[in-house]
């Protein structure tokens, strides 16, 4: 996956073409009116998603997104295809990253949804991306047990990707949670085994940040539009430090994340220029 490339200019024109300014999400994300997760984003049985060089991106740079879709934060991917994506994309490669492989997933609660975890598949495209994301199901679900399961993402990109990045480079991948809730204290093995087809032990949400920490740098955006996401600001902060973004106006989201992306690169390029190496600058 990601052997093609993002085009501003004719993802503009699809997207002109596709409505997606006009139309609402339930005419966008088709799944919403079947009520139920798409196939392929299922993530029983997936062994592995993987983010691999190409030719068009010999350098690929992991990003994973999960995106909360219960119901207080059920508009953001509505925001995102609209305009946020192509904002996202474009400022990433503008700012001197050109080869960002992205991996969408939609997240919700496993205690309380049908599907609290989708996944799609690491891209670069415009066309592609556009897919992945409208093929999610907002199921806008969640419940009162104070949390959602944000650790489901760290569970997945721990134990279920593959990068070339890490593998041929020993450069971490970024993900980013996005939401307005705590995260979630446990993942029971029966959860994983239902959700993954597969799993055995019971984890903490500390010892899956642990483990998902090995490969990937981890962020939380807190969206700060609820009492609830106030209350939640402190425990994130605890327990992410610096790395828990805290904005006020969901339509902040792109810029955070092409800043992250981009300083990140910066700061890389900076180091590796400071010892001599030119000719093989890494970004991460």
């Amino acid at each position: 996956m990601g052997s093609t490339r993002y085009d501003m200019d004719a993802r503009f024109d699809r997207a002109r073409k596709a409505g997606y300014g006009s139309k609402s999400a339930g005419e966008i994300f088709t799944q919403n009116a079947k009520r139920r997760a798409h196939e392929s984003m299922n993530p029983k049985g997936i062994p592995f998603r993987e983010s691999r060089d190409s030719s068009v991106h010999p350098n690929s740079v992991p990003v994973i997104l999960g995106l909360d879709v219960t119901g207080s934060m059920g508009h953001i991917p509505h925001e995102l295809i609209k305009e946020g994506l192509p904002k996202l994309m474009g400022g990433i490669i503008q700012g001197g990253v050109p080869d960002p492989a992205l991996l969408f997933l939609g997240i919700g609660d496993h205690e309380c949804d049908a599907f609290p975890l989708q996944v799609g598949q690491f891209e670069s495209g415009d066309e592609e991306l556009d897919m992945w994301l409208t093929r999610t199901y907002i199921e806008s679900g969640g419940g009162g047990n104070a949390g959602e399961s944000y650790l489901l993402a760290w569970y997945f990109a721990a134990f279920h990707t593959r990068t070339d990045a890490f593998e041929k480079r020993s450069q971490k991948g970024i993900l980013f949670t996005v939401g307005d809730e705590p995260c979630l204290k446990t993942l029971p093995a029966s959860a994983i085994r239902e959700i993954m087809g597969v799993g055995q032990q019971t984890y903490t949400h500390f010892q899956l940040l642990e483990e998902v920490k090995k490969r990937y740098e981890v962020y939380h955006i807190n969206v700060l539009h609820s009492d609830q996401a106030m209350r939640a600001d402190k425990g994130w902060k605890e327990l992410l430090g610096q790395n828990c973004l805290s904005i006020a106006d969901h339509r902040d989201i792109p810029d955070v994340i092409k800043g992250v992306i981009c300083d990140r690169f910066k700061n890389e390029t900076f180091r590796s220029a400071e010892g001599g190496g030119f000719d093989h600058i890494q970004m991460f």
